[in-house]
């Protein structure tokens, strides 16, 4: 039986380097790392993990920052932050051909989602936040237009909050500056779940069916299979990440 799931993911992989983007892992802190794809001429030899020296965090001058500045250094730096349901690639895969031809693009996973993670109990959106921010300082942004689809739409709003002498602008869709109990309650009631956890991580395909029915504006068709690779390619790890 052919994966779709897995066949998908290498040809975003390689979709992604047609459009001059290559793979780059950055640790953080011990024990948290984040996977960003990032423009070709900014990314460490093939794709090692580039580990953040905070000391040198701040220094325009640190070595290996210096190294990862080219002539198009002038083009706008974008940033994509995904949503709960996928990570980056999926996520923005209709977007990132077009885009990439006038800006440097940066597409991240979030912690907990694809090649991203941590050993951190927090799951904060602050903490995504400090991470966010601190990976892209190493890779030499120093000012970027953050866009942010859904949950990573509360990210691009903390970051701005944070640091907004790095974030130029900011584009927001599906998403609020924040979370609320008023704001959730009658959200869940509309779509017939009694949490966020039971939409967004569901474990039958009809929940799946439901999901995937609510973000879109027709009627989907795909097969029960399909429906069910889908079903078990979501991870467990966000669960916990969601009830918090």
């Amino acid at each position: 039986m052919v994966n779709f799931i897995k066949v998908q993911e290498k040809l975003l992989h390689v979709l992604a380097r047609q459009a001059g983007l290559r793979l780059q892992p950055v640790e953080v802190e011990p024990g948290t790392v984040m996977s960003f794809w990032v423009p070709e001429g900014k990314a460490t030899a093939e794709g090692n993990l580039s580990v953040i020296d905070a000391e040198n965090l701040t220094k325009t001058s640190n070595k290996s920052r210096e190294m990862m500045k080219k002539k198009d250094d002038l083009r706008p730096a974008v940033v994509l932050v995904h949503g709960f349901a996928f990570d980056g690639l999926y996520t923005w895969q209709f977007q990132i051909g077009a885009l990439a031809k006038s800006y440097d693009l940066y597409v991240p996973d979030l912690l907990f989602f694809g090649l991203s993670q941590t050993s951190s109990t927090d799951r904060s959106v602050r903490f995504q936040s400090d991470c966010m921010i601190a990976a892209l300082m190493w890779l030499g942004v120093e000012k970027c237009t953050v866009v942010g689809f859904s949950y990573g739409g509360f990210v691009a709003f903390k970051m701005a909050e944070i640091k907004p002498d790095m974030v130029h602008s900011l584009v927001i869709s599906g998403s609020l500056v924040a979370m609320t109990e008023s704001k959730s309650k009658p959200m869940r009631e509309s779509l017939g779940r009694k949490s966020f956890a039971e939409l967004l991580l569901p474990e039958t395909v009809e929940g799946l069916k439901a999901l995937l029915s609510s973000g879109s504006y027709r009627k989907l068709i795909s097969s029960t299979k399909i429906f069910s690779r889908l079903c078990l390619a979501t991870g467990k790890k966000e669960l916990s990440y969601l009830k918090q």
